[in-house]
């Protein structure tokens, strides 16, 4: 009977809405004005509550055994954060996929080679009609892909997270998957890479997460209006049959957004099932209020399937998907997720759980020339984001052939032997009642007070008063006594002259008995 209803309301919704019909309906943006829509990256199917209702039901996917039920008030009364996120403070995000083989641009090389750069794409490859994104696939061969050698690297750079982007935007799956074919089991590699790289993550001690961009991908690719004529005409890439479900641009009606979307949960229930994911991480393009169905029935699944495992996991997402009422502090059954430190990240303490994305150079994915950060750079953003209660996810962007590059590995292993000495300050720990003190930054563990900051002959912390209590003992974090005096101004640190030293020192303070 099921199967029947199913139909008959696709048959309905089929009959309501052709390929031809009027435009798309704008969707409810959740409450983001339209002038910040780029801002937040509101980018998901423009789909109406039918379309959803529709998807829901195109699924006959069974919720596993368990207390969830696809609904606020279930997950609301539920859902706990993972005990282990709260002291593992520094994760490992990787975006790596079919756009590492053009290496031009950043990620979004295929949303931009059908208009912003199709001159550089033809003069490279050639019309799109002749050789369109999906040429790449093969291309995208990870020939010198190391899983092992990839989880010691990150193991090395102090990693507690590891977390591959599973699918991008582009729509191609880098696991063994039965849901779609376009994946690197069946194309390119021919290899799972997800199952690989899981596998040697958890073998060296970390925790595992998987990141879907995909639900981005209906509305992802939009062609110039020639281009469009041209490839429509010869029925060529963009309108090749064989493609069509991987480009998601000859057909967008409301019959295919809702197959878009009921493939967008079984990609879901596939990861789940499949990995066993400590995190799973959606980008923007959940946020719109209207998917609420589905993103409700993905936590009830996963945290289900959880609770069978006898595992702590969690849902990611950024901005208010996981927050019904709009507000980004009322997150139910997700820990929220900001881009890039001091663009959206939070400017002062904020209640746990929270973590920032950050990449490591001047693109998430791999690109050729692209700029990448010191690793002085990264371990300031890093503490920043820890003494204001955050966790800190450093995207890095590997090669279409599984490398990691040179000097993405250099600031790796810098971060790590930074966090090899001074890592008790980071992991473990939570806020004091003020982030910092000028350039220095607090954290606490037990009864110790941490400052992090740049050391350099006479350095002061203004907040740290006889007021808030009596400083017994300075030590540098694994190292030597620091001298110090505490008066109404302060307390005074005599360290040794170090100001030219690229690196944060971390510096434990014994005494005050911090909260």
């Amino acid at each position: 009977m099921k199967t029947l209803r199913v139909k008959a309301l696709l048959v309905l919704l089929a009959a309501a809405f052709s390929a031809n019909a009027a435009p798309l309906p704008k969707p409810d943006r959740g409450g983001v004005p339209e002038s910040k829509l780029y801002d937040y990256g509101v980018m998901g199917p423009p789909a109406t509550p039918a379309i959803v209702s529709a998807a829901n039901a195109g699924l006959a996917t069974a919720l596993p055994a368990g207390p969830y039920q696809a609904n606020w008030n279930s997950i609301r009364k539920n859902y706990q954060p993972p005990a282990w996120f709260a002291g593992a403070k520094f994760g490992i995000f990787l975006h790596w996929g079919v756009y590492a083989v053009p290496a031009y641009h950043n990620e979004w090389y295929e949303k931009h080679m059908y208009d912003r750069d199709l001159a550089w794409h033809t003069e490279h490859f050639g019309l799109p009609e002749k050789f369109g994104y999906k040429d790449f696939i093969p291309q995208f061969t990870a020939e010198k892909f190391d899983p092992d050698a990839w989880a010691e690297l990150f193991r090395r750079a102090g990693a507690r997270l590891v977390m591959p982007t599973a699918q991008h935007h582009d729509n191609f799956a880098l696991w063994d998957s039965a849901v779609t074919p376009f994946n690197a089991k069946r194309m390119g590699p021919h290899r799972d890479l997800i199952g690989d790289l899981g596998a040697a993550v958890r073998r060296a001690g970390m925790r595992f997460g998987v990141s879907n961009h995909g639900v981005e991908n209906f509305a992802f690719v939009n062609p110039t209006a020639q281009v469009e004529a041209r490839l429509r005409e010869r029925h060529a890439d963009l309108f090749d049959p064989a493609w069509a479900d991987f480009y998601n641009v000859a057909d967008r009606s409301p019959l295919a957004m809702s197959r878009f979307l009921s493939d967008w949960l079984a990609r879901n229930f596939e990861l789940i099932d499949k990995y066993q994911p400590d995190l799973l991480y959606f980008d923007n393009g959940v946020n719109l209020r209207v998917l609420d169905p589905l993103k409700e029935r993905v936590a009830a699944y996963y945290y289900n399937r959880a609770s069978g495992w006898g595992k702590q996991v969690s849902i990611s997402t950024k901005w208010v998907a996981y927050a019904p009422d709009n507000d980004d502090s009322h997150q139910l059954g997700s820990i929220i997720d900001f881009e890039k430190v001091g663009t959206r990240s939070p400017s002062g303490i904020r209640p746990s759980p929270w973590m920032v994305d950050d990449t490591i150079g001047s693109t998430w994915g791999y690109t050729a020339g692209m700029r990448i950060s010191s690793a002085a750079s990264i371990i300031g953003k890093l503490v920043d984001t820890v003494s204001k209660g955050g966790f800190y996810l450093l995207n890095i962007a590997p090669k279409a052939d599984g490398m990691i590059p040179d000097d993405q590995q250099r600031v790796l292993l810098g971060v790590g032997a930074w966090l090899q000495r001074y890592g008790d300050a980071i992991y473990d720990t939570h806020p004091w009642t003020r982030f910092g003190d000028g350039d220095w930054r607090f954290t606490v563990k037990g009864e110790a007070l941490y400052a992090i900051g740049k050391a350099g002959g006479d350095n002061t912390l203004a907040s740290l008063t006889p007021a808030v209590g009596n400083v017994t003992k300075v030590e540098v974090v694994g190292g030597e006594s620091v001298a110090f005096s505490q008066d109404a101004a302060g307390l005074h640190l005599q360290l040794l002259p170090t100001s030219g030293a690229p690196l944060p020192v971390a510096l434990k303070i014994s005494g005050l008995q911090p909260r």
